[in-house]
């Protein structure tokens, strides 16, 4: 384990692609959670073209059902 950390400033977008079966993602926030409140973007949006390096993710069902870039802020 390389116990990296990254440090992600609040209303930035994020996202991971694990490629491995042993990978472990702790989140720490600066508030309490509210599902009300969050929001995303969903990870194959073409308008943002990240080149995933992977074929057939597995993606929760909150991630499924983000919108696109252009119909949050367009």
């Amino acid at each position: 384990m390389n116990k990296y950390i990254l440090y992600i400033p609040r209303g930035c977008g994020h996202g991971f692609a694990a490629l491995s079966e042993d990978v472990e993602l702790i989140y720490r926030v600066d508030n309490l959670y509210s599902s009300e409140n969050e929001n995303g973007i969903i990870w194959n949006d073409p308008t943002i073209n990240i080149n995933w390096p992977i074929n057939n993710p597995i993606i929760s069902n909150k991630d499924e059902k983000w919108q696109k870039f252009r119909e949050l802020f367009l």
